[in-house]
């Protein structure tokens, strides 16, 4: 097979018309936004992303097929289904239409790492929520405020003849600077030539493909993707300058610090730490410039920086990469800790201000978008506040104006915590912080509980999901950060999917300290019992649908306010209080 260009016009236009579907059998939109933010900010640098995969359609498709999220459902003969491309093609499609529910795409500009002097534009998702018919927050939709942050709108880019609503956006957005409507038109156009530039290429498999040989490549393509590495190039340099193995030092401190391994890659996250510590952004064009023969020459400080970010990691309980809610700022922590003062009272002090920074880094935006040039920001505000006795507001994040704590309108929207965002990851690792033992045998969060083999966590939905699918409860709503505990797989499995009420009574019933204890363990994981204790025996159909949408809705509400207070609370560093924060709503 050959690669052909297409250019993104042309994919559009065949969405548009329903040209191409995709076929049944793959799976539904699973990128983030920080993904999506990725692919936009690759499509505006002008950088290539990859080739697609297509089965080119005769006669009659050879698998059923769908249309992508929010694309038309009617329109031409299918001449093509997509096997291999639908995370980027959907990402494109729905961001450049502002079709995301809970996102908007904006375009921001940041300073070139290597020139000054050039802005580069980058994307970042703004957050959305619906309150009383209006979509906040507000300002993503006005002009004036929007490009007064220094934004303007992805939309505005979209390959179609919309030059009348360009023009209307630059009159609302300037006003009578007809210098300024000028510049920026000028910059609407040169970044609406980029995305109609952007080459996604497709290779594809002819109509007369056998059905079983079309299924085994998508397979073969989604599974067995094999490339020399960024570290693999690292290696080899590190070898050619100073004789010496760098896979033998990783070896050695995956030995002597083990749980390493359990937050992240261990040569990336090496890596990274490396970059900040000598001052570069912690990506590969920053690690282009790292001096290894240093890096091997301070060896034991990066081994030591990264013994103490799992120690750190630990008591704050985030225990592992499969609940860490965002991997950027563990890299700092390392490269921070040789700087940690010894005497005991400024030791306290410095520790305050990392726990500061890490439950920020995830409960905040400042890292869905530009991560390692933000990365290095924060880092070098840190080193000053530690060093140099800087005030705090050196450091970007911990600005509440530029980086405002998550609203209860925000935590409402917060994805299912098993997903890659990083708010829903946050929420979660809150509870884990307060205890979040489990419901039935009472066990607390530890290193042990959670990353247990035997007896593993699991994601439980608190109303459960065939109880509000009954009631026409949306998937997006029923998979909710605010709707999902840590419990045993025998709890998941023994509540399974009975209402709250009857599996809060057995739980009481089977617990010798009775209801009180029961209450106890789910204010562990900021659970509002009273909310929570609903059951619907003995009702109609009708009737129980309402009651459910209402009861749940009640519980949604009531929680979102307890982990709005609780992220507040320990993005201040300081002591959650369960009693209080629960009685408040309870």
């Amino acid at each position: 097979m050959h690669a052909h260009d297409r250019f993104l016009p042309e994919w559009f236009n065949r969405i548009r018309s329903r040209q191409i579907t995709l076929p049944r059998f793959q799976r539904f939109m699973a990128w983030g936004h920080g993904e999506v933010s990725g692919l936009l900010t690759t499509v505006l640098r002008g950088l290539p992303s990859g080739a697609t995969l297509i089965l080119e359609v005769g006669d009659e498709e050879k698998f059923k097929s769908r249309t992508m999220v929010d694309a038309p459902e009617s329109g031409e003969k299918v001449t093509e289904q997509l096997l291999d491309g639908q995370q980027r093609l959907t990402a494109l499609w729905r961001s450049l239409h502002d079709k995301y529910a809970d996102r908007s795409y904006l375009i921001g500009f940041e300073d070139d790492p290597g020139d000054g002097a050039t802005k580069l534009p980058y994307v970042y998702g703004q957050a959305r929520w619906s309150k009383n018919g209006s979509r906040y927050p507000m300002w993503v939709d006005d002009p004036k405020e929007c490009w007064g942050r220094g934004f303007i709108p992805i939309a505005l880019l979209r390959p179609e003849d919309i030059l009348p609503e360009i023009r209307q956006w630059i009159a609302a957005a300037v006003r009578n600077d007809h210098d300024q409507k000028d510049k920026l038109f000028d910059e609407i156009i040169a970044l609406r030539d980029k995305v109609k530039a952007f080459n996604l290429p497709y290779l594809a498999l002819p109509a007369k493909t056998p059905k079983e040989v079309a299924l085994d490549v998508f397979i073969k393509m989604n599974t067995s993707s094999v490339h020399l590495s960024t570290y693999d190039i690292v290696v080899a340099l590190v070898e050619e300058e100073t004789g010496k193995s760098l896979h033998e030092h990783v070896d050695a401190l995956n030995i002597a610090v083990q749980r390493a391994a359990e937050y992240a890659d261990l040569p990336g996250l090496v890596l990274d730490v490396v970059a900040l510590r000598q001052d570069r952004i912690p990506s590969q064009a920053g690690y282009r410039g790292i001096d290894y023969t240093q890096m091997l020459n301070e060896w034991d400080t990066v081994v030591k920086g990264i013994r103490g970010m799992v120690s750190f990691l630990e008591e704050e309980s985030i225990f592992d990469a499969q609940r860490l809610p965002s991997y950027t700022a563990i890299p700092i922590i390392a490269a921070l800790w040789e700087h940690l003062p010894t005497q005991p009272d400024k030791l306290g002090n410095a520790r305050l201000l990392l726990r500061k920074y890490l439950w920020r880094s995830f409960l905040t935006s400042r890292y869905e978008q530009s991560s390692t040039s933000n990365a290095l920001q924060d880092y070098r505000g840190l080193r000053k506040v530690l060093c140099d006795r800087a005030a705090e507001d050196v450091v970007p994040i911990l600005n509440q104006e530029s980086y405002p704590l998550p609203t209860k309108e925000m935590v409402l929207q917060a994805d299912w915590p098993k997903r890659k965002t990083i708010l829903g990851r946050g929420l979660l690792s809150l509870q884990l912080k307060c205890g979040a033992e489990d419901l039935a045998d009472g066990a607390r969060a530890t290193v042990a509980t959670i990353t247990s083999k035997e007896h593993p966590r699991e994601y439980h939905h608190l109303f459960p999901a065939a109880t509000l699918d009954d009631a026409d409860i949306p998937d997006e709503q029923i998979f909710r950060a605010l709707n999902c505990a840590l419990v045993t797989w025998r709890t998941n499995r023994t509540i399974s999917d009975k209402d709250p009420i009857t599996y809060l009574k057995e739980r009481a019933d089977n617990c010798a300290l009775g209801e009180e204890e029961m209450k106890r363990r789910l204010k562990t994981h900021l659970i509002p019992y009273l909310r929570l204790a609903v059951g619907y025996d003995g009702i109609s159909d009708d009737v129980r649908r309402a009651r459910v949408k209402n009861d749940y809705e009640v519980f949604l509400l009531a929680r979102a306010e307890i982990l709005a207070k609780a992220a507040g609370c320990t993005c201040e560093g300081k002591a959650l209080e369960l009693n209080q924060l629960l009685n408040d709503v309870d």
